[in-house]
């Protein structure tokens, strides 16, 4: 396989889920484009990906397809080249990408990094290409190993980092290294994929390629790496970002405690940490306490309000005295004075909870 330089490397980003565990910030708004440290999660890893060399991403949509061109653009911005390809119907992993490639440019034996869009990673994807390149791989599939891998593709490799089974979700995983969900492919594989119709890489394509005797790799390391499809796990992206846990070229600003959008009023009374975000025009009143917490857009939390771990949607009000903990306020939510919610509790948009309607404890 001939090398390709990483300024042509060609790249295909999966973002057409519905994201439906993050209900209900997603009702309006697909997952890869909340807003996460800032800026809308994806350009994380548009920042990322250019900063490895790559040059041109197909993005593969279907959910609210609109709103990614809307975001991005011909992603001039990023010193990038975006083209948009959209599903009609959804096509499954495999399908998609196979959908996507009719938009790449290069040749059968070039390699395509994929990406999932609801993964931040802080692996190498630079020596992960060259991996693929130099032992002329068909696939090489990041993996990364995490404490119960149960709930994710257990992928077991050999001496070699040849993968030799792919274990989607299996109850008795044999190896704590998972599928990361980013993967180099060489272009002709991706062709190979069938035409129009709903393809699971993780449950067909794969383990086809392991069974047909093609050399599947398997690249694992031990940087940082996190699905966000959750409520905790989003939170804890941002945080992490805001942090320095991860570094991210598109955090607008420098880490640390709290990201402060333009025009947020935060006051000298009020104590905000934990790489909390507070969103533009949002409104921290004196007394309030913000820990590991995103704020949203124009939203008020008001005098001596707690907020831990949480995200509190654009437009939304968070009375006096409030504690919310490990909780997501839908936009323009209103949270009336006393409201006590925990582990977990989602407010949908536009609900107005009144004064002590919901507690965990006793009332004091």
């Amino acid at each position: 396989m001939a090398e390709t330089p990483l300024s042509d490397l060609e790249a295909i980003l999966l973002v057409g889920g519905r994201g439906t565990r993050l209900r209900p910030l997603t009702l309006g708004t697909p997952k890869p484009l909340l807003p996460t440290a800032g800026v809308p999660f994806l350009a994380h890893q548009l920042a990322r990906a250019r900063s490895f060399g790559v040059g041109r991403i197909v993005f593969a949509t279907s959910y609210r397809a609109e709103m990614f061109s809307e975001a991005f653009g011909d992603g001039s911005a990023f010193g990038l080249s975006i083209e948009y390809m959209t599903e009609e119907t959804p096509l499954g992993t495999g399908g998609a990408i196979r959908n996507a490639a009719e938009a790449l440019t290069c040749g059968p034996d070039a390699p395509v990094l994929v990406l999932n869009g609801d993964i931040l990673s802080g692996h190498d994807i630079g020596d992960q290409v060259a991996r693929h390149v130099s032992r002329g791989a068909a696939v090489t599939l990041h993996l990364t190993e995490v404490e119960d891998p149960s709930r994710f593709g257990c992928v077991p490799t050999d001496a070699e980092d040849r993968v030799t089974a792919f274990l989607e979700k299996t109850p008795n995983p044999v190896t704590n290294l998972i599928n990361a969900g980013c993967y180099v492919f060489t272009r002709s594989v991706i062709d190979a994929i069938p035409e129009g119709r709903v393809v699971s890489v993780e449950r067909e394509t794969f383990p086809g390629l392991i069974e047909d005797g093609a050399l599947v790799l398997g690249y694992a390391d031990a940087s940082y790496w996190l699905d966000v499809g959750t409520p905790a796990a989003f939170v804890k992206g941002s945080r992490d970002l805001v942090l320095g846990r991860l570094a991210s070229p598109a955090l607008p600003g420098p880490p640390g405690d709290l990201l402060a959008l333009p025009g947020a009023t935060v006051s000298p009374e009020a104590k905000v940490s934990g790489g909390s975000v507070v969103g533009a025009h949002a409104v921290v009143e004196a007394g309030a306490r913000i820990t590991g917490s995103v704020l949203g857009d124009g939203c008020v939390v008001h005098a001596d309000a707690e907020v831990v771990d949480s995200v509190v949607g654009a437009g939304a009000r968070v009375a006096s005295g409030t504690v919310l903990r490990d909780v997501v306020i839908g936009d323009g939510a209103v949270v009336g004075a006393g409201n006590e919610l925990l582990a977990g509790s989602r407010v949908w948009p536009g609900v107005v909870l009144p004064e002590c309607a919901v507690r965990f404890s006793s009332d004091v």
